[in-house]
């Protein structure tokens, strides 16, 4: 069964189409990369997979499951989890409830305003092990404002992974990293189990390329170009997006 299909995807923001009867598969504990220039349609695709934004035509389906119509919150509990491309943390509070928070959003303790988050050792337990997963366990009670940008990045994982989930999306885990933030990032998603699937954008094609078992081009809201690593970088449409040739 196919982790993610998305069949004839199309979204238009007024006259102007962003993405354009797109298709794509992606297999259980595949890693896919989304690639293309700016303004391709990649973080539009991103939105209309986790439902943040309604498509106009198409469907998408988690696990055979059509989740075209279904609110965030809930393909969060089929074991949908994303990053964004600009980190949306909450920096007074420490690392480790910033986990915390992202765990209990998927908890039915929710709805208990009432409930002091620090009394849930559980789900303190499982905020620190997700840290852990990052390298960032030691830390995890320093403040959020106090951490480097690639700090941060690894938290934003980190709130992805413990929500244990079967379909990961990162959108750019790369930018704005320093030589060494990518490196560490590189072996951290390299360390994430196949029965998790990753689909991840990426304009950082040196480190990304070898993290993927397929890619994807994107251009206009259209799949261009569409295989493995050696096939897309072989096909002079690859080219032509990208250097106009």
């Amino acid at each position: 069964m196919t982790a993610l299909a998305v069949k004839a995807l199309s979204k238009s923001f007024g006259g102007l189409r962003v993405t354009n009867n797109l298709s794509l598969q992606v297999e259980p504990g595949e890693r896919r990369l989304i690639i293309g220039p700016n303004g391709a349609g990649k973080t539009t695709l991103f939105n209309l997979i986790t439902g943040e934004i309604a498509p106009d035509a198409g469907e998408v389906r988690l696990f055979g499951r059509d989740i075209t119509r279904l609110p965030t919150r809930k393909r969060a509990h089929l074991g949908m989890a994303r990053t964004y491309q600009i980190i949306t943390l909450f920096p007074r509070d420490s690392i480790q409830r910033n986990v915390t928070l992202a765990l209990l959003g998927l908890s039915p303790l929710r709805w208990n305003p009432y409930s002091a988050l620090h009394r849930h050792a559980h789900l303190m337990t499982q905020a620190r092990a997700a840290l852990a997963r990052v390298g960032l366990e030691h830390m995890a009670e320093r403040s959020l404002a106090e951490t480097s940008y690639g700090e941060k990045r690894r938290v934003e994982i980190a709130m992805a992974l413990a929500q244990s989930p079967r379909v990961l999306l990162l959108d750019e885990p790369f930018a704005g990293l320093s030589i060494d933030e990518r490196r560490d990032v590189r072996e951290l998603l390299k360390s994430i189990p196949r029965d998790v699937t990753v689909i991840m954008i990426e304009h950082d094609m040196d480190t990304a390329l070898d993290l993927a078992d397929r890619i994807t081009l994107l251009h206009f809201g259209e799949v261009v170009v569409q295989g493995t690593r050696a096939e897309v970088v072989a096909d002079p449409r690859t080219r032509e997006v990208y250097l106009g040739e």
